[in-house]
């Protein structure tokens, strides 16, 4: 038996009380759910995840008490160990949502339950199904060596240690709290992977590793990483600009004779950025003028011209570069709703009923033409949603479609990015 089968409230004789019980038929019925979304495989991580004991990991966690938006902000850490927060807990970690574990840098270890006001969250352990969708693409086997870099709960390095042994993983984060916290969970988990408190960016410099795992985004993939990846070996990170609306997931491999390729792959979701990472957002007065239309000189005309689906999303992961990297989209709008932040553009686009759109657009820019002028050359490269990513000599990084119509630079090289999600 593994020992993760045992729940944290096993009687004797291998008897379980209602509450562990309770957490089994959890665990179960989260794993269907994945699987019938399409995010899990009848393979080793779904044999991983079946024996992964949450409530272990995670025995403590975040729920917020108040909207979004609304000022302070609340949250009540519950905590396993009570038993009037067990019920609430077992649905925030068996949902497949992402889990709220750590509050404005906090250690973990020896926190009181209860309220706490202000500040954020600091540290998440990453929706589930991304997870398992990643750690299947990156292909873990017994007795390959990985890096687990961006520590954060410990559950990408937990199931790494199921499948290939913890004696051949490292997980890697910057805050030194949560890598004690993981450490010791794990161990209480019979898991002992080596728990390593440094730069994700560097990695663990003089070592090599089959597989590589990047648990939050970047702007670009860290080339100490890339290496770090050996022979045969394959790197997964999630890549984007300073907006975070549509992400790209970069698939590293170096063949066996040390050559190495890449690409940049259009995904609907990524992690959460890494530390340090600059991000923009569309506040919420900047949604209400747009979705009132109280700003002035605004610009509405009635096109034949469809919008970029949402799932075109190789359109949308080049308009990201292409465009600047300074739209966000707003995915709570019933419509296509579009912002430049920096600049006070926008633009709004709903059907009218009658084959035509109806587009309204504000500020210097013109969104909507930038769109369709981006649009007609991605489909005359053949609507790519893969680009393929290159690394110079000279450290720059580039993204290009197959012909090579499409093609753009990653951002320059910044410092220390590496945060902690999983």
């Amino acid at each position: 038996m593994s020992p993760l089968d045992t729940g944290p409230s096993a009687g004797p004789a291998g008897a379980r009380s209602p509450a562990s019980v309770d957490s089994v038929a959890a665990r179960a019925a989260m794993v269907t759910r994945l699987e019938e979304e399409g995010a899990l495989q009848p393979e080793v991580i779904r044999d991983a995840l079946l024996t992964l004991s949450m409530e272990r990991l995670m025995p403590q966690a975040y729920v917020r008490r108040t909207a979004l938006g609304e000022e302070p902000p609340r949250w009540d850490l519950l905590d396993w160990a009570e038993p009037q927060d067990r019920l609430e807990l077992l649905g925030v970690l068996y949902s497949g949502a992402s889990v709220a574990v750590q509050h404005d840098g906090e250690a973990l270890l020896g926190r009181a339950r209860g309220r706490r006001t202000g500040a954020s969250i600091t540290s998440m352990s990453t929706l589930l199904g991304l997870t398992t969708e990643l750690l299947q693409v990156l292909d873990l086997r017994v007795g390959l060596r990985v890096l687990d870099v961006g520590t954060g709960a410990g559950v990408s390095a937990a199931i790494a240690c199921q499948v290939c042994g913890d004696e051949q993983v490292v997980t890697l984060d910057r805050d030194e709290h949560l890598v004690t916290a993981a450490r010791a969970r794990l161990s209480d988990l019979g898991l002992h992977p080596r728990a390593v408190v440094g730069a994700g960016e560097h990695g663990v410099p003089g070592a090599v590793f089959n597989r590589i795992f990047v648990s939050y985004t970047v702007e670009r993939v860290p080339m100490s990483l890339v290496e770090q990846l050996a022979p045969g070996g394959r790197l997964l990170a999630h890549v984007t600009s300073a907006s975070p609306s549509w992400p790209g997931l970069a698939v590293v491999e170096r063949d066996a004779g040390g050559r190495v390729s890449a690409e940049l792959r259009a995904v609907e979701f990524a992690h959460r950025a890494g530390h340090g990472m600059q991000r923009i957002w569309l506040s919420k007065e900047f949604k209400h003028r747009i979705a009132t239309d109280t700003d002035t000189d605004t610009w509405p005309q009635r096109s034949m011209l469809v919008p970029p689906a949402d799932t075109d999303r190789g359109f949308w992961l080049a308009a990201d570069h292409l465009l600047g990297g300074s739209l966000v989209r707003d995915f709570e709008a019933e419509h296509l709703v579009i912002g430049a932040p920096g600049c006070g553009s926008w633009m709004r686009a709903e059907p009218d009923g009658q084959r035509r759109w109806s587009i309204t657009v504000h500020g210097p820019r013109d969104i909507w033409d930038e769109l369709q002028n981006l649009a007609a050359t991605w489909r005359a490269a053949g609507s790519p949603d893969r680009y393929r990513l290159t690394f110079d000599a000279d450290g720059g990084q580039r993204a290009t479609s197959a012909c090579g119509r499409l093609s753009w630079p990653l951002p320059a090289s910044r410092p220390c990015t590496e945060g902690a999600a999983s």
